[in-house]
């Protein structure tokens, strides 16, 4: 049995990590899940929230937040493709809650259900991001 596992995140700009990794814990739309090397292969969602990457099983893991996007485990490994990734130390706190604030109003002076929609998607993710770093 193999230790480590292929791990690939993919952005629709680029490859933003090719690593060999001991587990990964992804934010699946029904809930965490952890990948693991030969881990039974499945599809999965993701919601907005954070990758836990970590490179060796008792290592500290790298943490990426991920707006959504989809995850598949296969033999090969794990490969996720992310609609946009951010690094968590770069996110001001005040600046996030502003913006959430502008989304809100932005919502309820909605034209059309269409528009309505996309603010609501927007505002998903920056409420999870605000819930991350107020942990």
């Amino acid at each position: 049995m193999t230790d480590t596992m292929h791990l690939e995140i993919v952005s629709p700009e680029r490859l933003l990590k090719d690593a060999q990794v001991a587990m990964v814990v992804v934010p699946g739309m029904d809930g965490d899940f952890a990948a693991m090397p030969q881990h039974a292969p499945m599809m999965s969602t993701i919601r907005p929230g954070v990758i836990e990457i970590y490179e060796q099983e008792s290592g500290t893991a790298e943490r990426l937040f991920v707006k959504g996007g989809l995850a598949q485990i296969s033999p090969e490994g794990l490969t996720i493709l992310a609609e946009e990734t951010l690094s968590l130390d770069g996110v001001n706190a005040e600046e996030l809650a502003q913006n959430i604030s502008n989304m809100q109003e932005d919502i309820q002076d909605a034209k059309d259900d269409i528009a309505r929609a996309g603010f609501e998607k927007e505002l998903a993710w920056m409420t999870a991001l605000q819930e991350v770093i107020a942990a």
